[in-house]
């Protein structure tokens, strides 16, 4: 079973992730190697790997998603199916 806040925090170090490179796309601005002291900095680098690993573990949220919906089509499905049963009685 999966964490809810393991989700929102993954989710929120990938949006800081794309908003950084946001910044470096339009702005030439690597906001993380400007704020903890450049690539070279290993805190910098600490900081990527972290994102980075976010990203991946967000990656299992696609397939987490797909089923809850899957699941939810499934309910669906089975309620109308009761309730075209029991109007038909």
């Amino acid at each position: 079973m999966r964490s809810k806040p393991l989700d929102w925090t993954a989710l929120t170090l990938v949006i800081i992730g794309a908003v950084n490179w946001g910044l470096i796309g339009f702005f030439k601005l690597d906001l993380i190697a400007t704020l903890f002291g450049g690539m070279e900095s290993w805190l910098s680098r600490i900081i990527y790997a972290i994102i980075g690993l976010a990203g991946l573990y967000c990656l299992s949220l696609f397939g987490k998603s797909s089923n809850d919906a899957y699941r939810n089509q499934d309910s669906y499905s089975d309620n109308n199916r009761y309730r075209d049963a029991v109007s038909n009685d």
